[in-house]
């Protein structure tokens, strides 16, 4: 890595891919599997936007272990060592609004476990995005009204454990209902966390965890003849859950890399407001007066959405709050990105803002107060030239702020 003298921008470039292949799926499973003795044989079912990162690491750590497996992957995502194994079946889904994929892939997934043998082992890896990729609804909920009341839940700003209860009540294998289907089976899941406090029955909406019974939120109307399903789901005592990669260890990842190249190096942990735009102007105003140096931040935000919401998403929609507090500090630099490359339904994986991104987009024609009251980031950030783009990073642990004062 380069070493003090690298400019600020390159050297928030490199320390967020430094960051991103700690926590990459395959090194992590990889890493998993060295820790333990020699393999038992398995069957495997990879789902998330990681799946095929993660599932290739298995493949590496054990490739004579594994009997037969599924994977079930966004769009786009597959890797071509595991779509070529002649023991996979792969499929694609739609993400972050479910489509009729995702059901298909559900039905999928019960079929394996359905025709798996009775003494079968099962190798569960989970990650981010599994919500979406893979559902079988309850009888009386249409695809047209799952992806309605998606929709919502991804523009409420609400927690993720309220939009899990959610989720759940709707599904026949989520909140822990897939494991009803294990049949006692021994199974193990490596999960990759991509939700607050690492709490294993939010992670993937918790297909064989079941999360403490609680309320349902408060919904709009128009879902209020939705059959929502609610009840005590047994736990599974035969799932054995280890969490393999999380945010704590990118914010690490990077703070050591930053540590090593001779930077002062302050490790804030998670970012200290929810609302995005809010969380955004405080960073700022911190960076501000802050010691010089790399400063670090991890989680997630959330955006409450207005209706008709234009292009971007909640690192986005951060970090063009944050340049307008930092317009016209030269001395400040600050990147916020998704780990999985994909900032809410963009394409672009966040942004990497400094004191000139407010004149830059000004010049371009836009408006900063107004793309963020229409949660339109990304044509701001388009045309001051700040957007991030990575493509599929090969992990999912929510999101990373890392800024630079000098």
């Amino acid at each position: 890595m380069s070493g003090p003298a690298a400019t600020p921008r390159a050297l928030l470039l490199e320390l967020y891919r430094l960051g991103l292949s700690a926590v990459h799926g395959n090194a992590v499973v990889r890493a998993w599997f060295s820790s333990r003795p020699d393999p038992q044989p398995f069957h495997m079912i990879a789902i998330g936007k990681a799946a095929s990162t993660m599932a290739s690491g298995a493949l590496e750590a054990a490739p004579d272990a594994l009997q037969s497996g599924l994977l079930i992957t966004r769009y786009g995502h597959l890797t071509e060592p595991v779509y070529r194994d002649p023991r996979m079946l792969c499929l694609e889904s739609s993400h972050p609004l479910p489509d009729a994929q995702s059901l298909a892939a559900g039905q999928a997934l019960r079929l394996f476990l359905e025709q798996a043998p009775r003494d079968a082992r099962f190798l569960f890896l989970i990650s981010g995005g599994t919500s979406s990729l893979v559902e079988c609804p309850v009888p009386g909920v249409s695809l047209a009204e799952l992806r309605q009341l998606n929709l919502w839940l991804l523009g409420s700003g609400l927690p993720i454990g309220d939009i899990n209860c959610v989720r759940s009540a709707v599904s026949r294998i989520k909140g822990g209902r897939l494991a009803a289907e294990l049949y006692g089976r021994p199974t193990t899941q490596l999960l990759m966390s991509d939700v607050p406090g690492d709490v294993v029955t939010d992670i993937g909406s918790g297909l064989l965890a079941p999360a403490p019974m609680r309320a349902l939120p408060k919904l709009p109307a128009r879902f209020s003849a939705l059959p929502f399903q609610q009840g005590v789901v047994r736990e599974a005592k035969e799932v054995e859950s280890h969490i393999v990669a999380s945010n704590r260890q990118l914010r690490e990842a990077v703070t050591d890399a930053a540590r090593a190249a001779g930077h002062p190096v302050h490790g804030h942990g998670v970012l200290p407001l929810t609302d995005a735009a809010a969380c955004g102007e405080e960073l700022a105003r911190i960076l501000r007066t802050a010691l010089p140096g790399v400063h670090v931040w991890g989680g997630e935000t959330t955006v409450k959405l207005p209706d008709n919401p234009g292009q971007g998403g909640r690192n986005q929609h951060l970090a063009l709050a944050a340049a307008q507090r930092l317009s016209g500090d030269p001395g400040c630099i600050l990147l916020a990105a998704a780990s999985d490359g994909s900032d809410g339904a963009s394409d672009d994986a966040g942004a990497l803002v400094d004191g000139g991104t407010l004149v830059r987009g000004r010049d371009a024609g836009y408006d900063a107060v107004d793309c963020l009251k229409r949660a339109a980031s990304a044509d701001f950030l388009e045309g001051s030239g700040d957007l991030l783009h990575t493509g599929p990073t090969g992990t999912n642990v929510m999101d990373l702020v890392i800024a630079y004062k000098s």
